[in-house]
C-alpha cells in the first residue's frame, strides 16, 4: 500500500497538462491565408450544386439530405500564446554524474519518495550512491544511467517550487541520450517504475557491451580548416593495425558548430589524443563514459532493450518530444517502438535537434528553457547553437 500511494504521488507530480499543444512554433505574426487553402476549403461544399438544386432539381448529392458537410481545410486551431509565457524541458545524459548529485533535492518530499521507490525497483540504494559515491562505481554505466535519470526527474521538484509556471506551460521536452528517456516520462508517453526497469536493461546492456569491446568517447573542438573525417580514418586505421578486434572510430555526438563528441575503440581514442596538434585540433578531452555509445559496438545491447520496450505500456506523448536521433518529434507511441532502441547506435543530433526546437521567425520571442538534472553542459551547447534561446535558459542543478 505504501508503495502503491508513493506511485500515485509521483504520477500526480509528474502529471502534464493534456491541453498542450504538440508544436513549438509559436509565431507572433498571423500568417496570411492562402488563396489556395480557401479553394481547398471549399473543394468539396457542393454549395454550387445545392444552389442549383434547389430550383431545378435535376443533380443527385453523394451525401444523403441533412449531412453535414465537412470541410476539407478544417483542423483544430490552438489560441495562440506568447512563447514568453511557454517552456521547453532538456534533460540531461550520462556523463554528469558526481558524486554528492540529488542531495540538495532531499528538501523537497516527493524526491524521497522517488528515490525510496528506485531503491526498491533497482535492488540497491540509488541515493546512498548518488551522495556518498564511490565516484567509480557511479560513473559505471550500469549505475550512472538510471541516477540522472531518477535525480533529473527530482530536479523537476525544485523546478515546481521555484517555477510552477514553467511545469504547467511546459510545450516541449528533450533529452540528450539517456536524457530522452526522462523526457518521455516526463512527457507521460512511459510511467516511471517501467522506464527505470528500462533504463536499467539498457544500462546493463551496454556496460556488458563495453566489457566485451574496449571504448570510450571524447569531446574534439577543431578548428574550420580540421579535416575531422579524415582524422577519424586515419585512427580507424591506426586501431586496426594495433590489434583492435572491433577498430571503430566515429561521430558519436553532433553537438555544436565546430565541436563534436567522438566514439570508438580505445586504440583510436588513444591515437587522437597523441596527436590532436598535427591533426589540427584544439583540443580533445575523454568522457566520464565506459564505452563507445552510439556506435555499433553497442549492438549488442539493441536487443534486450528492444525487447523490453515492446512489452511496455507506452503511451502518446502529451507534449512534444524530440527524437535524438533525427531530431524530429515522436508521432506517437508506435514511433518511440521503433526509433528508440535506435539511438544506442545511433550519433546523438543534438545540435540539429535543437535547430528545429527553436527554430522561429528572427522577430519572435523565445520560450524558456530549464536544463534540469545534474550539471550545466545542455545549456553551454545551446550557447553555442542558439544564443538568443540560451538568453533564457536557465539550469535546475541537482
Amino acid at each position: 500500500m505504501i508503495l502503491k500511494q508513493i506511485v500515485n504521488n509521483l504520477q500526480r507530480s509528474l502529471r502534464i497538462n493534456s491541453i498542450h499543444t504538440c508544436s513549438v512554433r509559436l509565431d507572433d505574426n498571423q500568417k496570411k491565408e492562402s488563396p489556395l487553402k480557401a479553394m481547398l476549403d471549399d473543394a468539396a461544399s457542393f454549395d454550387d450544386v445545392r444552389a442549383n438544386n434547389a430550383q431545378q432539381k435535376w443533380a443527385t448529392l453523394p451525401y444523403l439530405e441533412g449531412t453535414k458537410i465537412r470541410k476539407q481545410g478544417d483542423y483544430f486551431k490552438q489560441p495562440k500564446r506568447d512563447p514568453r509565457d511557454t517552456s521547453i524541458l532538456l534533460f540531461p545524459g550520462q556523463g554528469n554524474q558526481f558524486v554528492g548529485m540529488g542531495k540538495e533535492l532531499l528538501k523537497f518530499p516527493v524526491v524521497r519518495d522517488l528515490f525510496e521507490l528506485a531503491n526498491y525497483i533497482l535492488g540497491y540504494d540509488l541515493l546512498k550512491l548518488c551522495i556518498e559515491g564511490p565516484k567509480q562505481k557511479l560513473d559505471q554505466t550500469q549505475y550512472s544511467q538510471p541516477a540522472i535519470m531518477v535525480t533529473s526527474l527530482a530536479a523537476i521538484e525544485r523546478l515546481k517550487e521555484e517555477r510552477p509556471k514553467a511545469i504547467d506551460n511546459c510545450v516541449a521536452t528533450a533529452g540528450f541520450s539517456l536524457g530522452e528517456i526522462t523526457a518521455l516520462v516526463f512527457a507521460g508517453a512511459l510511467g516511471f517504475e517501467r522506464a527505470l526497469q528500462l533504463v536499467k536493461i539498457r544500462g546493463e546492456a551496454m556496460q556488458l557491451a563495453s566489457d566485451v569491446y574496449r571504448g570510450g568517447m571524447a569531446t574534439v573542438l577543431y578548428r574550420p580548416d580540421t579535416n575531422l573525417n579524415h582524422a577519424l580514418v586515419q585512427a580507424k586505421e591506426w586501431a586496426l593495425a594495433s590489434g583492435a578486434e572491433q577498430p571503430v572510430c566515429q561521430i558519436a555526438t553532433y553537438a555544436f558548430p565546430h565541436c563534436k563528441v567522438v566514439s570508438g575503440s580505445e586504440e583510436a581514442l588513444t591515437f587522437l589524443e597523441k596527436n590532436y596538434k598535427e591533426l589540427k585540433m584544439k583540443r580533445i578531452k575523454r568522457l566520464q563514459v565506459s564505452g563507445a555509445f552510439h556506435t555499433p559496438l553497442m549492438e549488442p545491447a539493441i536487443k534486450p532493450f528492444a525487447k523490453a520496450l515492446e512489452k511496455s505500456e507506452v503511451s502518446d506523448p502529451v507534449i512534444s518530444v524530440y527524437s535524438n536521433v533525427d531530431g524530429k518529434v515522436y508521432r506517437d507511441a508506435n514511433h518511440i517502438r521503433r526509433q528508440l532502441p535506435k539511438q544506442i547506435v545511433k550519433p546523438v543530433r543534438w545540435e540539429q535537434l535543437l535547430h528545429t526546437v527553436y527554430e522561429r521567425d528572427t522577430d519572435s520571442y523565445f520560450p524558456r528553457t530549464f536544463e534540469c538534472g545534474p550539471g550545466t553542459s545542455l545549456k553551454a551547447m545551446l550557447k553555442e547553437v542558439n544564443a538568443k534561446a540560451w538568453d533564457q535558459c536557465f539550469s535546475i542543478e541537482a
